[in-house]
């Protein structure tokens, strides 16, 4: 049956991506965590409740991406994969000219900024295979 085929791969494509966005998202968590116990590293800066929530926001990207790689139809979910990979590599190149850089640090982003444009390039050729029926959140199987 070339639907359940279909249905089967697009399983597992989802899954693979979803798969990429939690390890980036453990990758940035456990990268903060070193950071914050460097004393040199946050130094003097202040960590305002307007600092803290950007953070918040920007970090709901790959989180989001964790769980709408899984409920999103092929179209959707390549082009929110392409979209967010693009932002979260682009900022994380970024942050590498923001000061000068540990090599904890430039080794954190380093994989993190690997993992979000293999997920770009992942997504970017991802094919859908004729066959399923999808909608929004699900794919429907025919008949």
């Amino acid at each position: 049956m070339k639907t359940n085929e279909n249905s089967t791969e697009m399983s597992n494509t989802k899954s693979k991506l979803a798969a990429l966005w939690l390890f980036a998202m453990l990758t940035y968590t456990y990268g903060d965590v070193v950071t914050l116990m460097d004393p040199v590293k946050h130094g003097d800066f202040e960590l305002t409740e307007g600092f803290l929530l950007g953070g918040s926001i920007y970090m709901m990207i790959p989180l989001s991406m964790v769980l709408l790689s899984r409920l999103l139809n092929y179209k959707a979910n390549r082009l929110a994969s392409i979209i967010a990979g693009s932002i979260m590599t682009t900022t994380l190149i970024m942050t590498l000219f923001v000061a000068v850089p540990t090599s904890y640090y430039v080794f954190f982003t380093a994989i993190e900024v690997l993992t979000t444009a293999f997920i770009v390039g992942f997504a970017w050729t991802w094919r859908k295979k004729e066959g399923g029926i999808n909608t929004i959140f699900i794919e429907a199987k025919t008949a």
